[in-house]
């Protein structure tokens, strides 16, 4: 197992050549006695010039800092494999941190891990926020709008921003979208004599001369009852998306993602995606979940993005095509869905073939002649039909009467 703390380290007879230190604001006074030895025994020192700095009264090897672009380090770091490495790092090395991105490539075994406490863990004591029930997420060289489905009233978020401007963008975006009454509190070198703590209004933020290093808490609240709330329950209101009518209506939506059935880690195939609601809704079902939307109208296309972006979904990657020849190259799916063009020919044939072994395809028509695909389809390799018949409540003259929506038929069927 990845030993955590290490006692009195013995570099010459153990097989761990890889050290990582999390380091605080406060540097090397808030090290244990077991991190001060694996920094002073290592032959060379990563980590960003900050770091190295705290931690230069330790350092007797080569002080390294990271390359530029960092993608470069991990190989750097490998190619030194069997001398004593030590990579420093902010808090704990594995929230957000570079031990996260090494441990992918270094066995357990050889890797001591000292961490400290991360900025999560100090900006909730500074709050007395309890960590089981905050949001902590980094924005930390991702998009901010990360943060849109995590806003509902009376919740408590931790996030890391990217730089000294971070936390404005943040309190522009919550004003723009109903949420400008939040208290934000911007969070400095906690931990380090240059410490400090300043709280606003969203929509009145005036806070200057912010640090690049900060954690932003955002206590919730809604300004407005037209806020922006992302439901947690799929079937997510057809208003809330942006579309030309071309979109999965919500009731039929919702029976379409029960039907997909989303697991940890899943890749899915939105095909004639539209709207983008069925994978957009897919994703935000689980961080973990990707989705590809294909779709072959340009201007839908663009409508896909824009609609990723409001629902804080922007890994949602989008291909501007046809299928089944923009199906070509791409990743193998877990899940398609066929929500437009399912009888144009060869769209399901290649989805069938794409799809990994286990994986669910969930296809809707409102035409009988696609719905005959369906029955044909069902009866030589079987699979469930459903079909779907939602009424709505509308004025008839001066009174209300049912207005029905038409039909959908929808076939799933597991791959073996």
């Amino acid at each position: 197992m990845m030993r955590s703390e290490p006692t009195m380290p013995n570099p010459a007879s153990s097989p761990r050549w890889l050290s990582i230190i999390g380091i605080g604001e406060d540097g090397v006074e808030g090290l244990s006695r077991g991190a001060r030895d694996l920094i002073a025994n290592a032959e060379i020192v990563f980590g960003h010039a900050r770091h190295l700095s705290l931690a230069r009264p330790l350092i007797n090897g080569q002080s390294k800092p990271w390359p530029s672009p960092f993608s470069l380090a991990v190989g750097e770091v490998l190619g030194m494999r069997g001398r004593q490495i030590c990579v420093l790092a902010s808090g704990n090395p594995f929230f957000y941190g570079v031990g996260a991105t090494l441990a992918g490539h270094v066995p357990p075994e050889e890797v001591w891990v000292v961490p400290a406490p991360s900025a999560f863990s100090l900006a909730a004591a500074r709050l007395s926020w309890a960590i089981p029930e905050t949001t902590l997420l980094s924005v930390h060289g991702r998009a901010v709008d990360r943060i849109r489905p995590h806003l509902h009233p009376g919740a408590h978020i931790l996030a890391l921003t990217s730089d000294a401007e971070g936390p404005a963008t943040l309190a522009r975006l919550l004003t723009e979208i109903g949420f400008g009454a939040s208290n934000l509190t911007v969070l400095e070198a906690l931990g380090g004599e240059r410490e400090r703590v300043r709280s606003v209004r969203a929509d009145a933020f005036d806070i200057e001369d912010v640090a690049a290093l900060n954690t932003l808490a955002i206590d919730v609240v809604a300004a407005s009852p037209d806020a922006r709330i992302i439901a947690y329950a799929p079937g997510l209101a057809d208003n809330l998306f942006e579309n030309d009518g071309q979109i999965t209506k919500r009731e039929v939506r919702a029976i379409t993602l029960s039907s997909l059935a989303p697991r940890r880690s899943e890749l899915l195939w939105d095909v004639g995606a539209g709207a983008g609601s069925v994978a957009i809704e897919w994703m935000l079902a689980h961080r973990s979940l990707r989705a590809i939307a294909i779709e072959a109208r340009p201007e839908r296309a663009a409508c896909i993005s824009r609609n990723a972006l409001a629902f804080g979904v922007p890994d949602l990657e989008v291909v501007e095509g046809e299928a089944p020849d923009a199906l070509a190259g791409l990743e193998a799916p877990d899940a398609i869905f066929i929500g437009g063009g399912a009888s144009t020919t060869g769209v399901l044939d290649a989805c069938i073939a794409a799809l990994k072994p286990g994986g669910r395809l969930v296809a809707n028509a409102v035409t009988l002649e696609t719905e005959s695909e369906f029955i044909a389809l069902h009866a030589l390799r079987g699979g469930e039909l459903t079909r779907a018949a939602i009424s709505r409540a509308d004025r008839v003259g001066g009174k209300t009467g049912w207005r029905p929506a038409l039909p959908v038929t929808q076939w799933v069927w597991r791959k073996t």
